[in-house]
């Protein structure tokens, strides 16, 4: 226990590769460019976003099944499977001669291959820190939200040196050394934790079929893919949107997602903290009024660089935010002994969510011809997310007596 804060560190390094993901905004443009220009290939806007979009779904649901795997196999074996995966699918988006390929390779193979060492980190991680979930947890995907500070630049830079296609290998093979290398290193405790004595807010014990009879879990989920549809398509569209809403150059563009990945990866140990101190339904309240008041300030105020940062700061924020909010309270309110594959069940709502975003940020470009419009539906979207959290999850867990 005295060294259980490596396991931290450890998660994340890995999170700070896999997290490159976030940095699709900076590829986007470049790739549809290169693929008109080496392979003749027009592609529409939602295609353009496609691979970003089946990324995060096949992340998603690929969490499920390693929920149910995870407690029955070694944890390394199954991280460095996953590594492998992830750098296949960017090696092989390097050969992309469509933007179909790259939907195979980096979205398919990259997804599952993210979704499975993803979710090996965090069930270690939360059998190290049973009395510290939310921040333990949070702290570890600090490396997933900050990942873009680095790797936005570094792309970028990549990029204008070697090209789109030959960056997808070099991070590529960067990701094999690294994520396989550090996922030696994981392991479980070997003694088993007094969940009883370490933390007194632990509400029920379900299973996965029992949680999935309570409308509480579906007024989570449906929180959950409301928080991540908001966040995932704001952060995919930040540096084409600073380019053409706020007529930034690339260069800018990307500093700008750079410095929004600090307040992302700050969202995870920040709303880890909330949720152990206010409880579920409160945070939930506080992440849905921040990014309402992001949607309106961007509508009423376009144009402006100034409410462009704060805006998107807080969307990135936000969507941090939630990555933490929803581990923490399925620990919280479906008990700890099926908590990996609770949370799988769970966190296909972030696949909802990054599905549906990807449909909808490039229909209202086509449709209006500005990405301006995307905080619309964001705002909608979260009002209802308001009267879903009100209505059905408790303000606070009941205390083990």
């Amino acid at each position: 226990m005295k060294k259980r804060e490596l396991y931290i560190v450890n998660g994340l390094i890995m999170f700070l590769c896999m997290g490159t993901i976030y940095s699709w905004g900076v590829f986007q443009k470049p790739l549809v460019e290169a693929l008109r220009s080496v392979h003749g290939v027009e592609t529409s806007p939602i295609m353009a976003s496609m691979p970003y979009t089946v990324f995060l779904l096949f992340y998603a649901f690929s969490m499920p099944v390693v929920g149910l795997f995870i407690k029955k196999t070694n944890p390394k074996i199954m991280a460095v499977g996953g590594s492998i995966a992830i750098s296949v699918g960017w090696i092989l988006a390097g050969s992309a001669d469509s933007i179909n390929f790259i939907i195979a390779t980096y979205g398919v193979i990259g997804g599952i291959g993210v979704g499975t060492v993803y979710g090996v980190l965090l069930a270690v991680v939360a059998e190290w820190f049973p009395d510290k979930k939310g921040f333990a947890v949070g702290l570890t995907l600090l490396g997933f939200g900050l990942s873009p500070f680095i790797t936005a630049p570094l792309a970028s830079t990549l990029i204008e040196i070697f090209g789109v296609f030959p960056t997808f290998k070099i991070l590529g093979v960067a990701f094999a050394v690294i994520l396989s290398l550090l996922s030696l290193n994981l392991k479980f405790p070997e003694n088993k934790i007094d969940y009883n004595q370490v933390s007194n807010h632990i509400e029920l014990e379900l299973t996965p079929s029992q949680m999935m009879k309570t409308p509480t879990f579906y007024a989570l989920w449906t929180c959950f893919a409301i928080g991540t549809f908001s966040g995932l398509m704001i952060i995919g569209l930040s540096s084409t949107y600073a380019q053409e809403v706020m007529y930034l150059t690339p260069i800018k563009a990307a500093f700008f997602t750079s410095f929004f990945a600090i307040f992302n990866g700050i969202g995870r140990p920040l709303f880890g903290t909330l949720i152990d101190k206010l409880g579920t339904k409160n945070t939930i309240t506080l992440s849905y009024s921040l990014i309402i008041t992001a949607g309106i300030l961007s509508i009423l105020f376009k144009g402006n660089v100034f409410i462009f940062g704060l805006a998107f700061s807080i969307m990135w924020l936000n969507l941090g935010g939630w990555l933490a909010i929803a581990p923490a309270s399925t620990f919280y309110l479906f008990g700890k002994s099926h908590y990996s594959a609770n949370y799988g069940v769970l966190f296909t709502a972030y696949g909802i969510g990054a599905l549906s975003q990807g449909f909808v940020g490039g229909f209202v470009k086509e449709a209006f011809g500005s990405y301006l419009y995307v905080f619309y539906p964001v705002v909608a979207m979260c009002l209802l997310g308001l009267i879903v959290s009100n209505k059905f999850i408790k303000a606070k867990t009941v205390d083990i007596e």
